[in-house]
């Protein structure tokens, strides 16, 4: 027997002595439980919890050893915190109120669909919302535009569509604020997403030439993605538009050889233009993630990716005490976004996906975890992730 081997079987001793005294500590915290059941107290009290870890922190003899230790029972409490939980329910209205509508939106798998099958994109015709609904939904997909992003939402409110699609995080320039927002204003649900490559082009009219453009046009998102192309031109006003493919279409339409747009080698060809400098994008490993929302969710067996929007208490540690539920459960936390919450200072919406299923086992237990842990918590989606 080598060296390695003897020190494995050390661990595989010490594995078993510490799972004999987590098993005690559980039944211990049951007993817990069950008094703060009887009692009509809450599961969690951050106070106690923070001097408890302080406490452990202390018994450390290896300074090195602290930190690691302080994750340690931290992920044990949160496991405890979670026993406890499927014990005790006495929550505030306001958390019934969160696991209700969690519970109503997904307690049973969902096979509902909505009554038109009508798709409603941001943009224009050849704008990449276009490319993603195409690439989602397939070419003979009866699709529409809408002049913004809030236009998306209104148009399924109102029925004049059965989904939206829309950007909501780029690899270059990172997420689209607005689409959160509007999520959260709108109540809608993410049923779907996919990944769309962006390649940008500088189109202009026939006999258009680089050293004659005086004027660009764009989205915000297509100057910020070709910032390195165009520091070569910094005499060039760069114009604002609601998205590439309308930018496109200006230019065709006031076929001046001096006015050209940064947009899509599609939009070009659609609108007539000759494509002047082509990929001129920063960064030619450039995605957007596009997502698939509706009025309300649809969940299938496939579906690997959960969405969330959440609130934490202004309280020390309580993010970390919300995201400490994801390290216990074993759940591979995808994203975390935060957006400061319209008509509060300094108080934030979190968005964070992470990988599941909801209708998984223990997974209503999370969400009862997660509630418990949050001042507000609503479950935005389960879909199937693109792997593009």
């Amino acid at each position: 027997m080598n060296e390695l081997d003897v020190l494995r079987q050390q661990i595989d001793q010490i594995d078993r002595q510490m799972v004999s005294l987590y098993e005690k500590r559980m039944e211990v915290c049951k007993g817990v439980g069950e008094y703060k059941l009887k009692a009509g107290k809450p599961v969690l009290d951050p106070g106690r919890e923070a001097e408890l870890l302080k406490a452990k922190a202390k018994l450390v003899s290896n300074p090195e050893m602290k930190p690691y230790v302080i994750t340690f029972f931290e992920n044990i409490m949160a496991q405890s915190r979670m026993l406890q939980n499927k014990l005790v329910n006495t929550w505030s209205a306001s958390k019934e109120k969160f696991y209700k509508e969690y519970q109503n939106a997904f307690g049973v798998e969902q096979h509902w669909f909505p009554e038109s099958d009508r798709v409603i994109y941001q943009g224009q015709p050849g704008a990449y919302g276009e490319e993603a609904t195409i690439q989602y939904f397939g070419e003979d997909c009866d699709r529409t535009p809408a002049r913004s992003f809030e236009g998306v939402f209104i148009a399924i409110r109102e029925g004049l569509g059965g989904y939206g699609v829309l950007p909501i995080e780029n690899s270059s320039t990172g997420s689209i604020n607005d689409v959160y927002d509007l999520l959260g204003k709108y109540g809608c649900y993410i049923v779907g997403e996919t990944v769309v490559h962006v390649e940008h082009c500088l189109a202009g009219v026939a006999g258009a030439e680089l050293d004659g453009i005086t004027d660009v046009y764009s989205h915000e998102q297509g100057f910020l993605q070709c910032r390195e192309f165009l520091r070569d031109y910094p005499s060039w006003a760069q114009n604002v538009e609601l998205n590439t493919a309308a930018s496109a279409k200006m230019v065709a339409t006031l076929r001046d050889p001096a006015k050209a747009a940064i947009a899509s080698k599609r939009a070009a060809q659609i609108y007539g233009l000759e494509v002047l400098a082509d990929s001129i994008n920063t960064n030619t490993h450039n995605f957007t993630r596009f997502v698939v929302v509706a009025e309300k969710p649809i969940t299938k067996p496939e579906a690997d990716k959960i969405s969330v929007v959440f609130t934490v208490p202004h309280t020390e540690g309580s993010l970390h005490r919300t995201l400490a539920v994801f390290a216990a459960n074993g759940l591979n936390l995808l994203k975390l976004e935060s957006r400061p919450i319209p008509g509060k200072s300094w108080e934030y919406n979190f968005f964070a996906d992470f990988a599941g299923n909801i209708h998984a086992e223990n997974m209503d237990a999370i969400i009862r975890q997660l509630i418990d842990e949050t001042l507000s918590f609503r479950v935005l989606g389960n879909y199937q992730r693109s792997m593009e």
